[in-house]
């Protein structure tokens, strides 16, 4: 019954396309009675030669009716491969839309190759079953139940070998079906852990190369395969066997039907013409049997990847909107968090009771250990997540009553990994407002400080940086990065680790930049150097998911609280005054 709902489920994808759907259902029905009609037609024939009887008639109908068929083939190829393939890049671009949608824990947690593999082989395994469906499994199912009482009205007994068969060929594969559904379980089980482990390798091929753990990966990678394949081996064995036991049955049936055909033809009970008409109502069964057998095998070996498309469809996100969630109004900045706490799930990690208060054009700098909440507390205002308490409000509006994107548009985000895309540099910064042209997108490379690299560049702004960037240094990215934030002139700006790693000339470019783009805007800082939080109007220490101290950098470093313990462990010394720029550059722990 599994198999009937994943079925049920894939062919309701259908439903947008209804009529048409139905349309060639219909036809592939009037095929099947065509097919069915032949060896009937072809019988009487025989027995209108063989008695001397006039035989054109019935030669007249079969070709009308062949004509018929045709006709109806003809619609069938033509538009249920046209409407597979409108559903195949329908239900791709739906499945690649939930994926995006869905966290980043999910993401974490199942894999990029895991989740690519779900999309792409899941909308190619629907593809199959509609296509299949529509040219052949209705025509097969049709003829078979219409060929039942046909068989029947003309002899019972022959009937009844037909019937056989047909048993057969069920018992079987419900057996074979019963005796793999474990085994086919663990083979999706590798079939992901081997997609996972590729993607995993590919994403860190550089680690792989300068570890030298190319000999280790592949070692590796075989191992999984040499898995899957002990996982295989059976269920193909069951298969074969399917195979062979078909194959028999087959031939027994014809044997049957000759023998018994002959025996009855002898008694006078039953003419050549119905004998040639069983023969081919066996021989049409048989190939039918087979098609829907085949369908039936190859539907029981793609069913884990449907299912797991499907499980990527159904799964719940816990970002969604509230019904008749409005637009957040344009907004000064004004961001308040009250007593709001996350935890996330089966563990201690999260944020708890956080309350604070970013006034419009203010800069709060949120430094701390590696885990203490930093991260999370900015992943609250974008609505990454969603506090379990408390609430997160713009300029007083609580952000979980209005849409995402209304409020993910009010703030702009530069992080440590610029997150640039296998594009142009134009197209990379142009992410930040889509429709801009051509000279604001340059105007926000000018603010970022990276016109002039850019220029240099073959083809300038065209120039495609490959995969993450990897065509660019580091400040080149982060350059790339702030100008996107800058063309993007959101009100509320977060500052991700946005200067660590990198070196000095470059990060004084990259701070220039920054104090431009944080101008007037209300900023909120995941500190790593000094000189992204001297200035800051309040620094929050977090600890342990909680805020232990605040306020500004001279009265933390000159007190004996956690943050003044990270500046002395560092050995730095504190600016002499504050309003300016510090006097030696201070690591912060970055978390």
């Amino acid at each position: 019954m599994d198999l009937v709902r994943l079925y049920t489920r894939a062919l309701s994808q259908l439903s947008s396309e209804k009529a048409l759907a139905v349309t060639l259902a219909l036809a592939s029905v009037a095929i099947g009675f065509v097919q069915l009609a032949e060896p009937i037609l072809l019988g009487r024939v025989v027995d209108a030669l063989s008695r001397g009887e006039a035989a054109f008639p019935t030669i007249g109908l079969w070709a009308a009716l062949g004509l018929f068929g045709i006709l109806a083939s003809v619609v069938v190829a033509v538009f249920a491969d046209r409407l597979a393939h409108r559903r195949h890049l329908a239900a791709m671009a739906d499945a690649f839309e939930r994926a995006i949608t869905l966290p980043q824990g999910y993401h974490a947690s199942r894999g990029s190759g895991a989740v690519v593999r779900s999309l792409l082989q899941g909308t190619d395994s629907l593809f199959w079953l509609w296509l299949g469906a529509m040219r052949e499994q209705v025509t097969a199912v049709a003829g078979v139940v219409m060929l039942v009482p046909a068989a029947i009205h003309m002899d019972p007994r022959m009937a009844a070998i037909l019937g056989v068969l047909a048993v057969a060929y069920i018992a079987m594969n419900a057996l074979v079906m019963r005796k793999t559904k474990a085994g086919q379980a663990n083979v999706e089980r590798y079939n992901s852990a081997v997609y996972g482990r590729v993607g995993d390798v590919i994403g860190n091929v550089t680690v792989v190369q300068s570890f030298a753990r190319l000999r280790a990966e592949t070692d590796a990678m075989r191992a999984v395969m040499s898995d899957l394949l002990a996982a295989q081996y059976p269920v193909l064995t069951w298969w074969g066997i399917l195979t062979v036991l078909q194959r028999a049955a087959a031939t027994i049936t014809m044997v049957a039907v000759f023998a018994t055909g002959a025996v009855l033809a002898g008694r006078g009970e039953l003419s050549v013409g119905e004998i040639v008409s069983f023969v081919g109502f066996a021989s049409l069964l048989i190939a039918k049997l087979d098609q829907i057998s085949g369908f039936v095998t190859a539907m029981h070996r793609r069913a884990p990847i449907m299912r797991a498309y499907f499980a990527l469809l159904d799964e719940r996100d816990e970002i969604s909107e509230r019904p008749g969630a409005q637009p957040l109004p344009p907004v000064k900045g004004d961001v308040r968090y009250e007593g709001v706490s996350f935890r996330f799930p089966d563990t201690e990690q999260g944020v708890f009771d956080l309350t604070l208060n970013a006034k419009p054009g203010q800069t709060v700098a949120l430094v701390g250990p590696t885990g203490s909440g930093k991260s999370t507390t900015a992943s609250l205002l974008m609505r990454l997540r969603n506090p379990e308490a408390g609430r997160v409000l713009i300029d007083g509006h609580d952000i979980t009553g209005v849409t995402l994107a209304s409020v993910r548009q009010q703030i702009a985000v530069v992080f440590q990994d610029a997150g640039l895309f296998n594009r142009s540099i134009g197209d990379n910064i142009a992410v930040g407002r889509p429709g801009a042209t051509m000279a604001e997108v340059e105007h926000a490379a000018r603010m970022a400080e990276a016109h002039d690299f850019i220029a240099r560049k073959p083809e300038g702004y065209g120039f495609v940086i490959g995969e993450r960037g990897v065509a660019l240094s580091g400040g080149e990215r982060q350059r790339i990065a702030i100008a996107r934030a800058i063309l993007k002139d959101a009100p509320i700006l977060v500052l991700d680790e946005a200067t660590s790693a990198l070196d000095a000339e470059t990060e004084a470019r990259i701070k220039r930049a920054l104090d431009r783009l944080r101008a007037g805007r209300t900023t909120f800082i995941i500190a790593h150097r000094l000189s992204t939080v001297a200035n800051a109007d309040e620094i929050l220490v977090l600890d342990q998911g909680r805020i232990v101290e605040r306020g500004r950098f001279a009265e933390l470093a000159a007190g004996k609280g956690l943050f003044a313990r990270m500046v002395s462990e560092g050995g730095f010394t504190i600016p002499k005054a504050v309003d300016g720029e510090p006097q030696k550059d201070m690591a912060i722990s970055a978390g």
